[in-house]
């Protein structure tokens, strides 16, 4: 399923910014400039000043001055960075046929072990936190320097069909615009048998080709009423596995037709026309039709007049006229401060990083918190998988079971975001580089968003006796990106709250994945969306991987998982008045135990908590994960998709942290043979979770029988959860967020009815 994402590539010899982040800028490499040059900043943002920034106002973004401009460990890959690894594999092929053959899935920092990642941020990276390694006396010599860092790649040789992976120390990075040279060196290579990698977007759009012009394809469309090849959209699917005929010796594609009515329009839903009845199966290596029928003649859906939905004029509609702007001003700017990808906020301070298949990624989450200095809750958090399952057993929708995250990419897909649309108010953008099939390196601009939110009502309580109440207003910092996958799309989000929450939400929109229908044909796997139109039921399950570190030092592994469940006391002494309840907890010993479902009925959730440290109560500190609306998958356990996703039959997996443990279904889900690889083969061992280095995997869905509210362009619908601190502080964080000014109290801003201001209600009748 490829996106049609604008990207624009830069040339390898430019100074490469970093991998996410428009402010980084490589040390002694780049040409002199001045430490303001450290922060783009983004449109509507006035140039911040090198000075350290006032303590009650600014303007822009404040800085944090760094003494070390190299890229921390963390730091995604820069274009150069990108550009050197590509280019030293390439080197390292045997012969110009392999080298030619080379393609570029995927180039990713390798990140480090999570002692270099301490040693940076105590010693080499501001806001420099000793106390992240406390030095001894005797203790070990703090080096002079980090060890370099390395990238990670995976090449798909076309010739051969095979996939390897790459390890690329990159010694020597230099900017070629100052007559510098590059230098990498690969750490070692593998040749991963029996796997596919993910499809890349020139494979996508060479497949369409490929269709269009086969003779047999052709005049199956003939028989349709359609000869102008410019209407018809080919959509390559992966095929999954559901046999032998699936096996990854080939690389296979299954694609879903469409076709549009006008050639001229570009931006015509061309998803409101499939094309069904004709099976076509394309070997992705050699670019060739390998299986091709016609099976039976459905009539193309006729045009739908509302399926567009474009602006009004453009889609034969009037749009509202009664919106009036809205506006999010900041006079003083933002509060939140950036220094390359590190961004501190009201105590939250954390690292964004980007990678093409996870898309965001938040590292090194920690809150200040008073005397008690920095406070770690997570090392890594992201998205790091999504299926798509449909409900039809119906011919080509039994097939549709997409795993974005494994099979393309959600980073790869990423949007350039546009300011006051996209996100909205101060903003500070990111951009991230990867490299394209050929191993050339692109970016995508404006990738992630970082900005302030009013979030309502914080907390409030009014005295009824004397009148006077205090109320603080909610704020948030919202990060993000949008992504999308042929028909849909995803925004994923990573919110952080004044009052030490974190919430993990996903947006659906897009298009629905329509099927047609013959004359007078109806099917109970979906609903009717226009004449001959139906759109199948479906579900959409994520996983969330979090890397937890409640509590803990670097080094430490000192957190274990709580079960809640919320009981109802049993009448007799203890519940004479039969209206007792109260919430058990149960320690989850080892991965085996740790395989649970949510069960609203008893308030189900688990608490992360560290085994050594203690509130003020003498109770142990922890985060608690807290559902949202979830479900499991309504396919029967035999259903051919769970072989290669058994990790959906529960909501929640903990595992004990291990580096190479990093995806749910395994590296290759693409035609993946192998049953239950990733998740399901992990927690086997069993590993004990009574203290350890917690890892949690969290899978959230949401079962979609469609509307025709959903058509043409589906609404937003939320899914997500929360992570909630559980006596992780002495009392309420937010109690010292100080009010905000009441500017709506004020006469001038009274709305008025039928131009009649509304008259002030008296101290006694309030208070009544």
């Amino acid at each position: 399923m490829a996106a049609t994402t604008k990207k624009t590539p830069p040339p390898p010899s430019t100074t490469a910014a970093s991998a996410c982040c428009t402010d980084h800028r490589r040390d002694d490499q780049l040409l002199d400039k001045s430490s303001a040059s450290l922060i783009k900043p983004p449109d509507s943002i006035p140039q911040p000043s090198t000075n350290p920034p006032p303590a009650a106002k600014g303007t822009g973004i404040p800085l944090m001055l760094r003494t070390h401009s190299t890229s921390h460990p963390l730091d995604p890959l820069s274009a150069a960075e990108i550009y050197v690894a590509v280019a030293t594999v390439r080197a390292a092929g045997k012969t110009p046929e392999v080298r030619d053959s080379m393609r570029f899935i995927e180039v990713v920092l390798l990140e480090p072990e999570k002692h270099v990642v301490a040693l940076a941020d105590a010693y080499f990276f501001p806001p420099f936190q000793p106390s992240l390694l406390p030095r001894t006396k005797g203790g070990a010599v703090i080096p002079a320097k980090l060890p370099p860092r390395r990238a990670r790649l995976i090449v798909y040789n076309k010739k051969s069909n095979e996939t390897s992976v790459w390890v690329v120390e990159l010694t020597e990075v230099h900017a070629v615009t100052r007559g510098g040279h590059h230098r990498g060196k690969v750490v070692s290579s593998e040749v991963i048998p029996d796997v596919q990698p993910p499809m890349d977007a020139v494979e996508y759009a060479e497949c369409e080709a490929v269709v269009k012009d086969y003779s047999p394809f052709i005049e199956a469309m003939k028989k349709r009423g359609i000869e102008d090849m410019d209407l018809v959209m080919v959509d390559p699917w992966c095929v999954g596995y559901h046999s032998n005929a699936d096996a990854p010796s080939r690389r296979l594609a299954k694609p879903l037709i469409f076709c549009r009515t006008e050639s001229d329009c570009p931006l015509e839903n061309g998803y409101a026309r499939p094309v069904e009845g004709i099976h076509v199966l394309v070997d992705m290596q050699n670019m060739e039709v390998v299986e091709f029928e016609d099976q039976k003649l459905v009539p193309l859906p006729p045009a739908d007049p509302l399926r567009n939905y474009t602006p009004g004029e453009s889609r034969g509609g009037v749009d509202r006229s009664d919106v009036k702007p809205l506006q999010i001003i900041q006079p003083e700017g933002p509060s939140f401060r950036v220094n390359g990808n590190y961004v501190q906020w009201q105590k939250w301070n954390f690292r964004i990083g980007f990678t093409p298949r996870e898309g965001l990624v938040i590292h090194s989450v920690a809150y200040i918190d008073g005397s008690r200095g920095r406070r770690s809750v997570a090392n890594r958090l992201c998205f790091v998988e999504m299926v798509v399952p449909y409900g039809d057993p119906n011919e080509p929708h039994y097939r549709k079971n997409a795993f974005d995250a494994g099979e393309d990419g959600l980073g790869k897909n990423a949007h350039s975001l546009k300011k006051g649309c996209d996100c909205l108010g101060y903003i500070k953008y990111f951009d991230a580089h990867f490299t394209n099939f050929t191993g050339g390196v692109e970016t995508i601009e404006n990738c992630v968003c970082l900005h302030e939110e009013d979030h309502g009502l914080l907390w409030k309580h009014q005295d009824w006796r004397s009148g006077l109440a205090e109320v603080r207003r909610s704020r948030r910092l919202s990060v993000s990106f949008i992504c999308t996958v042929a028909n849909y799309e995803y925004a994923f989000f990573w919110h952080f709250y004044q009052d030490g929450k974190i919430e993990a939400e996903v947006k659906l929109t897009g298009i629905l994945s329509l099927g047609a229908l013959q004359p007078g044909e109806s099917r109970k796997y979906g609903t009717m969306i226009a004449p001959g139109l139906y759109a199948p039921v479906h579900q959409h399950f994520f996983v969330a991987r979090m890397d937890m570190a409640v509590d803990c030092k670097p080094g430490e592994a000192l957190n274990q998982v709580v079960e809640v469940d919320v009981k109802v006391e049993k009448s007799g002494e203890h519940n004479v008045h039969n209206n007792a309840f109260y919430a058990e907890e149960r320690v989850l010993k080892s991965e085996m135990e740790a395989m649970r479902d949510c069960n609203p009925l008893a308030a189900r959730h688990w608490i992360v908590r560290n085994t050594r440290t203690v509130n003020r109560t003498g109770q142990l500190t922890g985060y608690k994960l807290v559902p949202g609306s979830n479900c499991l998958p309504l396919a029967s356990p035999e259903a051919k998709f769970l072989r290669r996703a058994a990790f959906l039959k529960h909501n929640l997996w903990v595992t004990q942290y291990a580096r190479d443990e990093m995806y749910p279904g395994g590296e290759f889900p693409n035609q993946n043979p192998r049953v239950g690889e990733g998740l399901v083969t992990w927690v086997k061992q069993n590993r004990p979770l009574e203290e350890a280095n917690i890892v949690l995997w969290y899978v959230f869905g949401v079962t979609h029988v469609p509307r025709l509210e959903d058509w043409p362009v589906m609404p937003v619908e939320r899914i997500g959860f929360m992570l909630m601190p559980q006596g992780f502080f002495n009392c309420s964080p937010a109690v010292d967020v100080p009010p905000s000014s009441c500017e709506l109290d004020s006469k001038d801003n009274d709305v008025k009815d039928n131009g009649v201001p509304k008259p002030a209600q008296s101290v006694l009748l309030a208070k009544l």
